[in-house]
């Protein structure tokens, strides 16, 4: 799953990206409110960390904002602040859960896994159906047919990104940023080597390979 953290104290947001990232799951950082805002509006996450003091715009009109255009990414608010009517107010703009700094690591993991928890099977987690593939992206669990295939959790990412936009086109860059984050410094060509194990592992005919453009994932 996909998150992203919208932070101005940067030390504090690479922390807990790398903390999140160890945790299994792909994490964006951003540093203002408006660029939080602009992020949050493409759909592509699954929760929102948003820390309420923030340049540019703060965290309530964010949230308020996402929530106006109708986003209902889970929304999990940080601040400095205390009190009643700050935690009311974050509520009212549709926030789904509210965290006081300085606040343990553990306990914002356990925040976050439930807040994607109580979003359920109508949130980011279907079982998607690729001709005789289905990946359950719930339970990460594949099969081809009745048997299951078991990937490791980088495959599963690879996989996950393309089965979710079965039939279009993806390109390396898309899946390098989907997957390995904004973090990553490597050989961009890891990605071929995840769609060659996924080819082996799942059949060669899967994932079509569209010269200049990317990856096509197909039924069979």
């Amino acid at each position: 799953m996909r998150l992203l953290i919208v932070e101005d104290e940067k030390r504090l947001a690479l922390s807990l990206a790398k903390g999140l990232m160890a945790e299994g799951f792909a994490v964006d950082v951003v540093h203002d409110g408006i660029d939080g805002l602009h992020r949050a509006s493409e759909g592509t996450y699954d929760l929102v960390i948003l820390d309420i003091m923030l340049p540019g715009m703060n965290g309530y009109r964010v949230c308020a904002a996402l929530r106006a255009a109708g986003h209902d990414v889970p929304i999990l608010m940080l601040t400095a602040k205390d009190g009643e009517y700050d935690e009311a107010e974050g509520l009212d703009t549709g926030a789904d859960d509210y965290l006081t700094k300085p606040f343990s690591y553990v306990v914002l993991v356990a925040r976050v896994k439930a807040l994607l928890r109580r979003r359920g099977p109508a949130g980011a987690s279907p079982v998607h159906v690729v001709g005789n593939l289905k990946v359950d992206t719930a339970a990460r669990r594949v099969f081809l047919g009745e048997d299951e295939t078991v990937l490791t959790a980088k495959e599963f990412a690879v996989l996950e990104h393309l089965v979710v936009r079965a039939g279009d086109v993806v390109s390396k860059a898309d899946i390098l940023d989907h997957v390995w984050d904004f973090a990553y410094e490597g050989d961009p060509n890891i990605v071929e080597v995840y769609v060659s194990t996924l080819r082996r592992k799942l059949g060669a005919g899967l994932i079509k390979t569209v010269r200049g453009a990317g990856y096509r994932l197909e039924a069979k």
